[in-house]
């Protein structure tokens, strides 16, 4: 009986090691045949982890190799509310200086909450951002204070446990996020702000050279694929793929950083004096098109984006208005180029007051019998209105066009438009006296100033420059900019004599006697616009400007400045004018422009230059980059 219990107790016990070891057999099968496939899956999504590499943004740099923005690598600060205990009024007071940030706030942050995962399971936040983009200086400065953290306890007196909870709370209760962010910055602040832009919070450029060149700028992601083990730490002999990004490329305008702080410099004073609602100055070089300086006050600085969007509007490009007498420029030269009149022949200016079609033009003087070249020294309205309209309206516009009104110039900036030029066939019976005036039409600062290079270049409308090359890392060329020809729009005769008349503007006879340099013979003309309304043309509001040259017969820079709204005078050569000869003699001095009358001039002003920011040019070298994560008188 014992024997048969035995035997059937040794049959059972055979039986279930059986069905166990069929069962673990099942189970091996399963997992390592019928789910292979999801498990491996699995197990890869729990240890395997793909970190993106973000490239280092490249910088901008004046024609000088002045840094004029770049970027530094930056923390990302954070908290783990799990390893403070009860300390979080302690550590919130001693992380709250460095991170600028109120106590208060980061009281809050430091409290643990309860959340749950997706699994369902009761967690506390392990991870709360504190602050982005902390400098390594100030995050530096975070470690030495929490290492030094004191809670007013003898420690030695302190259990174990204890003494190890205050040792993970100074080690890891505040940390960095190990993916390094970049932060932006401008070393100069607001100069030259409309032409550089600024970037947004994940380093996407908006405006300006920061959006138009953001590709290039940005460089190219790289990754690492690698495993993890348990605790997240990377299993470096497990690493499959570790691709480096490619950093961007640095971007060198044709901006000279001292040219650009002169403008900046003198419409600031020109904006005390006169207090306009805005005003803006371009320095280009006639020959090539090359903007060495292009300013507009109101301005922003981009390291804070706080500037409205009227501040951080590039009106150079983006304002239209109509341009007043500098106009006259294009249908002087294009009637002298088409042979319709001499410098020599004279009009009748009827004494100020002209009937035509029904209107009556005025003059700001009672001008009689005046030559073309006198028409523009006096820059007499009725003069310039008689010889469009002996020009004719299809060879007049074909002129405005062929200077470059109506199209955008190609400046490589966001935001620049038109202008508003009618074709002939939405003519009014007036408009052939009154686009000559430069009312009816709408142009863009930089169209005026690109159009009065022309004439400055021999009769040759250049492309605009504002970028010379793009560089690597290494600082080799990558790319090279070159001036670029448009079109000829007048021949050279015509525009040798477009000059010829536009030097008696700035005589003591002309309207620009203000301009005048003293060992510079200027050229120009001077633009006094009343301002049009959706009515007509508004009381006592008007554009001033002046556009000139110099040395006139052989010109190396071109200077305009235009005022919007000026108060206490609104002539363009009382109030534009002075500010013109302001900007051409600091210019001239730096630049060693040779005098024409082979004086060596006296710089009228010692203008400080913009910082020097070769140190941050050296902290931020590529050596040290560790790539991670109309009815008005128009003078």
């Amino acid at each position: 009986m014992a024997k048969q219990l035995q035997y059937r107790r040794l049959v059972f016990l055979a039986l279930l090691l059986g069905v166990a070891f069929l069962g673990l057999g099942y189970r091996l099968v399963d997992l390592q045949v019928l789910r292979f496939e999801e498990l491996s899956a699995k197990a890869r999504r729990n240890t395997r982890r793909e970190f993106l590499l973000e490239p280092r943004r490249g910088d901008i740099l004046d024609i000088k190799g002045n840094l004029l923005a770049t970027s530094v690598f930056v923390k990302t600060v954070c908290a783990n509310p799990t390893l403070i205990g009860n300390c979080q009024a302690e550590v919130a007071r001693t992380v709250a200086p460095f991170l600028q940030v109120s106590e208060n706030e980061l009281l809050q942050r430091l409290m643990p909450q309860v959340v749950r995962n997706t699994n369902g399971t009761v967690v506390t936040n392990q991870y709360v951002v504190l602050k982005r983009k902390v400098q390594v200086e100030t995050w530096q400065k975070i470690q030495a204070a929490m290492t030094n953290l004191s809670f007013g306890l003898d420690e030695k007196k302190l259990s174990r446990a204890e003494r190890d909870f205050y040792r993970d709370l100074r080690r890891g209760a505040i940390f960095a996020d190990p993916l390094d962010d970049q932060l932006r910055m401008y070393p100069n602040q607001a100069l030259a702000a409309h032409v550089l832009g600024y970037v947004d919070m994940d380093e996407s450029g908006q405006d300006g050279i920061e959006r138009s060149f953001n590709s290039k700028l940005a460089g190219v992601r790289g990754w690492r694929l690698t495993e993890t083990d348990r605790p997240g730490r990377e299993v470096v002999p497990l690493r499959e793929q570790d691709v480096e990004p490619r950093d961007g490329s640095d971007v060198v305008l044709t901006i000279d950083s001292v040219v650009q702080h002169i403008v900046e410099s003198a419409l600031a004073e020109a904006m005390e004096k006169h207090s306009p609602v805005s005003i803006s100055g371009t320095v280009v070089r006639p020959r090539t098109g090359e903007i060495l300086a292009m300013a507009t006050l109101p301005n922003f600085d981009p390291n804070h984006r706080e500037g409205s969007a009227e501040a951080r509007r590039n009106r150079v490009i983006a304002d239209v208005a109509e341009p007043g007498s500098t106009f006259k420029i294009v249908v002087v030269s294009g009637a002298l180029n088409e042979g319709v009149v001499r410098l020599s022949d004279t009009f009748d200016c009827e004494n100020g007051h002209f009937h035509f079609a029904g209107r009556l033009l005025h003059d700001h003087e009672s001008y009689g019998v005046l030559s073309v070249e006198n028409i523009i020294t006096h820059s007499s309205n009725i003069g310039a209105a008689k010889i469009g309209i002996k020009m004719g309206e299809r060879r007049l516009y074909d002129y405005i066009r062929n200077f470059g009104f109506g199209t955008p110039t190609g400046l490589p900036l966001q935001g620049e438009v038109y202008g508003i030029v009618h074709s002939v066939t939405n003519w009014s019976k007036v408009s052939i006296a009154q686009i000559p005036m430069g009312q009816g039409i709408a142009v863009t600062g930089l169209q005026m100033m690109m159009a009065m290079c022309a004439i400055a270049n021999k009769g040759v409308l250049m492309r605009p420059m504002i970028v010379d090359r793009l560089e690597d890392s290494d600082h080799k060329v990558v790319a090279k900019c070159s001036p670029q020809r448009v079109r000829q729009v007048i021949s050279e005769p015509t525009a040798e004599q477009m000059v010829k008349a536009l030097k008696t503007v700035v005589s003591p006879e002309g309207t620009a006697a203000k301009a005048a340099l003293a060992h510079y013979t200027v050229a120009g003309k001077t633009g006094t616009a009343q301002k049009a309304g959706p009515n007509g043309y508004l009381p006592g509001q008007y554009f001033a400007s002046f556009i000139g040259f110099f040395p006139a017969d052989n010109p190396e820079i071109c200077i305009s400045v235009m005022m919007d709204e000026p108060k206490h005078g609104y002539y363009g050569g009382q109030i534009a004018a002075p500010v013109f000869k302001q900007i051409a003699e600091s210019v001239a001095n730096y630049l060693n422009i040779h005098p024409e009358d082979g004086e060596v001039p006296t710089a009228p002003g010692t203008i400080e230059p913009p910082p020097d920011n070769r140190s941050l040019k050296a902290a931020a070298a590529r050596s040290d980059r560790k790539s991670t994560r109309l009815n008005s008188s128009h003078l």
